[in-house]
């Protein structure tokens, strides 16, 4: 009887070990889809904020400027 309670208590140490270990792991998965999803809209503003600069540049282009001049003005300088 004292064998089957030894084994228990052995067994009962290691349910809670793989309880906390799956709650890491699934906090971690999470973690991990919330830095995706913050780098997929990081991907979408860098892309329109890309698309207004070239409409900027072909702008200043298109009024006589050489393309130099144009990223210089566009990237806010004088």
């Amino acid at each position: 009887m004292t064998e089957e309670k030894k084994d228990s208590k052995k067994c009962n140490g290691k349910k809670k070990i793989m309880v906390a270990y799956g709650f890491i792991q699934l906090g971690s998965s999470f973690v991990s889809a919330i830095a995706l999803a913050a780098i997929a809209f990081s991907f979408c503003f860098l892309k329109k904020e890309s698309k207004a600069f070239n409409n900027c540049v072909t702008e200043i282009v298109e009024n006589g400027s050489t393309n130099a001049q144009a990223v210089r003005y566009c990237n806010g300088g004088d």
